[in-house]
């Protein structure tokens, strides 16, 4: 364990407390049919002392992300934290207010905006901004941007923002949803032995995912624009913390928005929930481009988490840390595992250098110097580490089959991973009790002595992330299976998909031992857009292209749909061929999405 900063270092804490104006009061969020969406005050232990059962320094944390109420940054310029995984920051221009960032729901987010208003007027929105791609920053955009006030409203996004805010979704949504159970732990019982935090923020809300489309890119690093009398000048920074994302200067009020970029903590090349692993050399390199690019432009930074950094000499010695803490977990990683070391070999051997162990915001609270080291090695060198006998293992059940069997079986297995627990090797004896549930996943003692196991980890993590899935392991272990509550079936989200996407959320889909003898072949005319998409499924798998509308394939198709966009979204949601025009034989359509099947959202992680 690396030596821990000074707790007599409470600078932290009067950053976070800097320009309080208000609290929402109570921090009470519900959704229109009632259903409390975010509960802040569910979070009121954290006033106490630090008790046995958490990481002193993620305690510390949680108490600085659980403000909660309405800030001031700068003249003109304020954030809601608090109400959301995100912060909302909100600029006041000539006329209104440009919201960044409308956090995950669109009930958070309207409440944010109406605690502003309550304290600075009830200006109109008349700019949106989302700094990046990920859903805690713009799943709540209805809520301060309705349908009926959209019109003429700029709404500002990175480069390719749209496509990568969507696709994320289709590809790996549900296993990233299901896990992110895990990583928040938001079905956990808030509290000392329980969630305390998330290291990012406090946990996800559970309302509404909305989204309204971009209708300005920032395409260029030193573009400028002009959103209600308020000047910006935009730095792109792709493949950072996310695909799409970008940094922006205000330089009439000499302030930095540093999006997810550099925040207050070691962030995640890789996150647990599941995602493409990031590129921390970029990464690095994007923040000391930023030093340079704004120059002496600002005096107080924020990003889109946690609290701002005030002065310029400040600002420049947080972003030039955080660039190195970067910097360093890459570059070392390669000199490693190029000495031949795997990844778990070097996420046991590193060690960050002094000077960035000893601040806090180079701690892992949200992303860990170990799953980062890994993930880097995953990055240049895949899952496979180069030994044989790791090339065609046993799954999980029958590799912990076998194990029990040498162990002596469940009994004996049992017994000496007791004596693991009791000698404080926690790891193993979580491991050799993860394998005696696999071969027996009802062996009900076994999994109560893992959940125990996983209780003792989840209390002495310094990591928020990892102390949501250890405990929500164990809880899942004791109570069954969890499903996210966040409801993402917004219309506005499906719209976003290209038509590509659309067919490919089917084809991930197709069952494919089901489909092996099918060979069916149905093209799709889309008038709105001009093309012809044409869908077969053939040896299990559905492929598609595309053409211009007026090209005719060599080959007939057995179905010919001509049809509208709005209308292929709704025959993929279930609603039939009504009004569409059909050549053809209309069953093939039946026939392709009798293969189609829905995927678990509730799927076992810890049992098999």
């Amino acid at each position: 364990m690396s030596p821990l900063p000074s707790f007599e270092d409470t600078a932290d804490f009067a950053d976070a407390d800097h320009g309080f104006i208000g609290a929402l009061a109570p921090g009470v969020i519900r959704n229109a049919e009632g259903r409390v969406v975010w509960d802040h005050g569910a979070y009121a232990f954290l006033d106490a002392d630090c008790p046995a059962t958490a990481h002193p320094s993620l305690w510390r944390q949680a108490q600085l992300c659980a403000r909660q109420g309405l800030y001031e940054v700068t003249n003109g310029i304020y954030q809601v934290r608090g109400l959301d995984l995100s912060n909302m920051t909100l600029v006041e221009g000539d006329h209104g207010v440009i919201v960044i960032d409308p956090l995950i729901s669109a009930e958070t987010a309207a409440a944010a905006l109406a605690l502003y208003r309550e304290h600075r007027g009830d200006r109109p929105v008349t700019g949106l901004i989302y700094t990046h791609s990920h859903a805690d920053h713009f799943g709540g955009a209805r809520g301060v941007l309705p349908r009926d006030a959209e019109d003429g409203v700029p709404v500002l996004a990175p480069e390719g923002f749209l496509h990568h805010a969507v696709s994320e979704n289709v590809y790996a949504g549900n296993a990233m949803t299901r896990r992110a159970v895990f990583m928040y732990g938001d079905r956990l019982p808030k509290g000392p032995e329980g969630q305390i935090g998330a290291g990012l923020g406090m946990t996800t809300s559970t309302g509404t995912l909305t989204l309204v489309p971009p209708t300005k890119d920032i395409a260029r690093t030193g573009q400028e624009e002009t959103v209600d009398g308020v000047r910006m000048v935009f730095q792109l920074t792709p493949g950072t913390e996310a695909p799409a994302e970008m940094n922006f200067l205000f330089p009439d009020h000499r302030a930095l928005c540093l999006a997810e970029n550099a925040t207050r903590t070691m962030h995640n090349i890789l996150t647990p929930r599941g995602a493409q692993v990031r590129d921390a050399r970029v990464w690095a390199r994007y923040l000391d481009e930023a030093i340079d690019f704004f120059s002496d432009g600002y005096d107080v930074a924020f990003a889109s988490h946690h609290w701002p950094t005030r002065g310029r000499e400040k600002v420049i010695r947080f972003l030039g840390q955080q660039r190195d803490l970067y910097a360093y977990l890459h570059d070392q990683t390669l000199r490693l595992l190029n000495d031949g070391l795997t990844g778990n070999e070097i996420a046991e051997a590193i060690r960050l250098p002094p000077a960035l162990e000893e601040v806090w915001h180079a701690r892992g609270y949200y992303g860990s110097l170990s799953h980062n080291v890994k993930a880097v090695y995953q990055r240049y060198m895949g899952w496979f580490d180069g030994n044989a006998a790791h090339l065609w293992e046993h799954p999980p059940a029958e590799q912990a089959r076998r194990y029990v069997e040498i162990a002596g079986g469940t009994e004996q297995a049992l017994a000496k991973a007791r004596v693991y627990d009791a000698d404080g090797d926690l790891r193993f004896a979580a491991t050799l009790l993860n394998h005696i549930v696999f071969a027996d996943p009802s062996h009900t003692e076994a999994k109560e002595t893992l959940a125990h196991v996983y209780d003792r980890l989840g209390h002495g993590s310094e990591n928020g992330t990892w102390r949501n899935f250890f405990l929500t392991a164990a809880m899942e272990l004791r109570h069954g299976e969890n499903r996210a509550v966040l409801d993402s079936a917004n219309p506005e989200m499906a719209g976003a998909l290209t038509t590509a996407m659309l067919l490919d959320s089917v084809a991930i889909r197709i069952d494919g031992p089901g489909a092996w003898d099918e060979d069916l072949t149905i093209d799709a005319v889309l008038t709105d857009e001009r093309r012809r998409h044409r869908i077969t499924l053939h040896n299990g798998a559905l492929t598609h292209r595309a053409y211009p509308l007026y090209h005719t394939p060599r080959t007939g198709a057995g179905l010919t749909l001509t049809l509208t966009r709005p209308q292929l979204l709704g025959i993929l949601g279930g609603k039939g061929l009504e009004g569409v025009r059909t050549e053809g034989d209309p069953a093939l359509l039946a026939r392709l999405f009798s293969h189609v099947t829905e995927p678990d959202p509730a799927f076992p992680v810890v049992t098999p």
